[in-house]
């Protein structure tokens, strides 16, 4: 048998602005493409992915405060909570890299 992925199922109105400000950050990251492709000036460029790495970091905290104050609850709630706690502290530690 084949394990699936782990899910979360996030309600509309915290996907719908994830999913919105995701996109924006897809045509930022294609505005950089554009950039360097015509030769733009270096301090341009990387102005701009600044701004696309705290773009990315504000989503990555809203998923980790959703999966604390979600899953890691939940888990804590039905008795499953030191798995998910050590899980929780090593991705704090990789996303604080």
């Amino acid at each position: 048998m084949i394990n699936e992925p782990k899910k979360t199922i996030r309600p509309q109105e915290i996907k719908k602005p994830m999913m919105t400000r995701l996109k924006r950050i897809e045509g930022q990251v294609r505005g950089i493409q554009k950039m360097v492709g015509e030769d733009r000036y270096c301090v341009d460029i990387l102005i701009q992915i600044n701004a696309i790495n705290a773009a990315l970091q504000q989503v990555g905290f809203s998923i980790l405060e959703g999966h604390a104050s979600h899953c890691v609850l939940h888990a804590l709630e039905s008795g499953d909570g030191e798995e998910s706690v050590k899980e929780l502290i090593d991705v704090v530690k990789q996303f604080s890299k």
